[in-house]
């Protein structure tokens, strides 16, 4: 069951290659696959990549040997000859860069940087493109924060408007390998403007960069202190959500998480139902069919089952188990917000179908015991407006319904208009500009 709902096949062929050394790494720490297919899949996919020491590393673990193979050492060597020539073709650049009196010389406007560097440091366009060639053999070479320095460098002197958005992709998924969250949530907001706004060839290539931007964005969402606020922002964009249901519906997985461990979101919360019931027949997460048990199809024995799914889904996810070493224990904090919320969302939803409930049934569907149940609900009741009471002799729980007025639903359906009016304006703007740029 562990490896059953594993998503790494689905999501790898959307990540560079170096993005899926670290799902590797979780899986390898989680036991879910033999080690020796862990170690293969690495060395599989490093032979892809100028990384050959770690190469070197991981054979002499798989086969436990102290030698490596003849083709390894030739690779080595002539990775280090062309890391060499590289760096000779980029030292002008480099250098000039490194020298902080002569970057000052340099202002926003990118053909005044060309003019200054041809006429007062002979440097071209040649060094300039050897700058970008040689931060992407860095990269390869598995040196994130070089790579970074000069893609960054790169970009602000680049006036090819593909060879800038390629940098700017190498340049995220530097910041994504070093844990720079700050930086790359800005480089990844940066690069979604940029996919919005430019013009592709063909609608198809605009949903598939939106879709490469998405899954590497995982990366981004659940490890920054903000992320599971950004990821709902995005991910539930009509553009976006649309690019998930058609082309990676794997990815409501996490839409549905954030949903389930954020309060703030609860307007958007509703809308997102809608397509949790659209998608139930074509999806099968236990995280996306726990919702659809709750809110579409009100199987609470189902959901009950579902809900010690989610647990495992979570805790062998390599997004959503992010671990938290607290002294001596390890806690993954989703994994607890979300079974608080997910059984908050059943004692809600039964609670509005059913006037009178039965403790210890209520407890077996929240997967705790009759006195764990009877305190999480006591709790409940005393810090929420739920109008409810308990019944220790009789173990019952009655509900006092509250049925609003008609001008407290009349508000309740006409409160998101506002955001529907401005979203359909932006999308006619939109649909403008484009219809004049051809």
């Amino acid at each position: 069951m562990a490896s059953k709902y594993d998503l790494t096949q689905r999501i790898a062929p959307h990540l560079d290659r170096h993005l899926v050394f670290p799902i590797l790494e979780f899986l390898q720490e989680r036991g879910l696959y033999p080690e020796e297919d862990l170690l293969k899949a690495k060395i599989e996919q490093l032979n892809h990549t100028n990384m050959v020491d770690y190469a070197m590393d991981i054979h002499k673990s798989l086969y436990r040997t102290d030698e490596v193979p003849h083709e390894m050492m030739e690779r080595r060597a002539e990775v280090v000859g062309r890391l060499k020539a590289l760096e000779e073709a980029a030292a002008p650049i480099v250098t000039f860069l490194q020298n902080p009196t002569a970057v000052q010389e340099l202002r926003a406007d990118k053909q005044y940087n060309l003019q200054m560097l041809n006429d007062r440091y002979q440097i071209g366009p040649d060094q300039i493109e050897a700058l970008y060639q040689y931060a992407k053999f860095q990269f390869e070479c598995g040196n994130y924060s070089g790579a970074a320095d000069y893609l960054y460098q790169y970009r602000a002197l680049c006036t090819n408007s593909e060879k800038s958005l390629s940098a700017l992709w190498g340049k995220l998924a530097a910041e994504i390998l070093m844990q720079s969250w700050d930086i790359a949530l800005e480089e990844l907001l940066r690069l979604k403007d940029i996919i919005d706004s430019k013009s592709f060839s063909s609608p198809l290539n605009q949903v598939q960069s939106r879709i490469w931007l998405m899954h590497w964005s995982l990366f981004v969402f659940f490890n920054h202190e903000n992320g599971r606020n950004q990821i709902i922002d995005l991910f539930n964009q009509d553009k976006y959500l649309n690019a998930i249901q058609t082309n990676a519906p794997h990815l409501l997985r996490y839409l549905a998480a954030a949903f389930v461990v954020n309060k703030r979101k609860r307007p958007q919360f509703k809308e997102f139902i809608k397509v949790i019931q659209q998608e139930q027949y074509s999806s099968e997460d236990p995280i996306t069919e726990f919702l659809a048990c709750v809110y579409v199809n009100y199987d609470f024995d189902v959901a009950h089952k579902k809900l010690k799914e989610c647990e495992e889904v979570i805790l062998n996810d390599p997004f959503l188990g992010k671990r938290v070493e607290e002294g001596n224990f390890a806690t993954v904090p989703l994994r607890d917000e979300f079974l608080e919320n997910a059984r908050l969302f059943i004692f809600e939803t039964y609670c509005r179908i059913h006037q009178r409930i039965d403790m210890g049934v209520l407890a077996e569907k929240l997967n705790l015991n009759y006195e764990e149940a009877e305190t999480w609900i006591v709790n409940l009741i005393r810090t929420s407006k739920l109008e409810a009471k308990i019944d220790s002799k009789t173990g019952t729980i009655t509900m006092e319904h509250h049925h609003p007025n008609v001008y407290e639903q009349l508000i309740d359906h006409t409160k998101s208009l506002s955001g529907r009016t401005y979203k359909l304006a932006t999308q006619l703007l939109e649909h403008a500009q484009t219809q004049a740029i051809r």
